[in-house]
C-alpha cells in the first residue's frame, strides 16, 4: 500500500484502537486478562447472564484489538493492505470501512460460506 494515500490508515487504526480499549477498560477489562468484578457483585440468575453477555462482549473486543494491532504492524512492517489469503491489495474503499481487514471482499467472502 502506498504511503502517500490519502486516507491516514494509521489514524484510523489508532482512534478504532482507542476505542476498543476504552470499551473493554469500561467492561472491566483488567490486567490479569479477563474482566474484573467487584467482590460484593451479587451473583444472581440476572446477574450471571449479564456477567456472560460482557465475558462474550469482552471477547470480540478483544479479537477486534488483536486485528487492529496486527494491521498496525503490517503497516511497520509495508504489508498493510495485502490480502493475506491470495496476497492482492485489498480495495482501499474496504479499507477504509474496515481498516483492520486482512482479507480483500472476493477471499473474505469466501470465508463466510
Amino acid at each position: 500500500m502506498a504511503n502517500d494515500a490519502a486516507v491516514d490508515y494509521r489514524a484510523l487504526l489508532e482512534e478504532e484502537r482507542a476505542s476498543l480499549e476504552g470499551q473493554l477498560t469500561e467492561l472491566g477489562y483488567g490486567e490479569k486478562g479477563k474482566i474484573e468484578y467487584d467482590s460484593n457483585f451479587a451473583d444472581t440468575s440476572q446477574v450471571t447472564a449479564e456477567r456472560g453477555e460482557n465475558e462474550a462482549l469482552a471477547s470480540q473486543l478483544k479479537d477486534a484489538l488483536g486485528d487492529v494491532l496486527s494491521a498496525l504492524i503490517k503497516l511497520d512492517k509495508g504489508t498493510y493492505g495485502v490480502c493475506e489469503r491470495c496476497g492482492q491489495p485489498i480495495s482501499e474503499a474496504r479499507l477504509e470501512a474496515k481498516p483492520a481487514s486482512a482479507y480483500c471482499i472476493n477471499c473474505a467472502s469466501v470465508a463466510r460460506r
